[in-house]
């Protein structure tokens, strides 16, 4: 296994002979033989011309970047005069009259803000969780303290949990579903 060498002693270039013409003319053919070129080295070359491309392009999205950002900066800058113009209009709004016209009112943004916390402070109620799933829990916990060097002794306990916990989300599902 090892005795022998995987290549030949003898390091001849191999030459391909053919029976047919090859379809390439002899400069060509003597080019390639002559060429310095190896295999890394056109990978190189390649891996190169790939970051050069990749730099042009990134150079190419940065300049359009930072013209469209200065046409966003320009279009915010005119827009602040012609706002200046009729100054009066937007604090007639904000004001609380109770004209329609380009937004709500102050009162109907406050009640909408009011109706949300409302909304929110009843999802801050935390339901109990049912007596069935809190005696299952405290089932495991007491087998637990009870068995605190074999917890695997424990196992119907759990069961018993998992199965009230598949049985209460089951119910939340349906009632959600219909």
């Amino acid at each position: 296994m090892g005795s022998s060498t995987s290549k030949p002693s003898n390091s001849a270039p191999h030459v391909w002979k053919g029976s047919a013409q090859a379809g390439v003319s002899q400069s060509l053919v003597e080019s390639l033989e002559t060429s310095n070129e190896t295999d890394v080295s056109r990978l190189q070359a390649l891996e190169l011309h790939i970051q050069e491309r990749v730099a042009a392009e990134l150079r190419r999205l940065r300049a359009q970047e930072a013209e469209t950002l200065r046409e966003a900066q320009q279009k915010l800058s005119a827009e602040p005069h012609a706002d200046q113009q009729g100054d009066d209009e937007p604090q007639r709004q904000l004001g609380g009259g109770g004209g329609g016209g380009g937004g709500p009112s102050r009162q109907e943004v406050s009640k909408a803000i009011e109706d949300l916390r409302a909304k929110l402070e009843e999802r801050k109620d935390v339901r109990q969780p049912p007596d069935s799933l809190e005696s299952a829990r405290n089932e495991v916990v007491r087998c637990l303290r009870e068995h605190d060097r074999r917890p695997l002794d424990c196992w119907r306990e759990v069961e018993a949990f998992k199965e009230e916990v598949r049985r209460m989300e089951k119910g939340w599902v349906d009632k959600v579903v219909s």
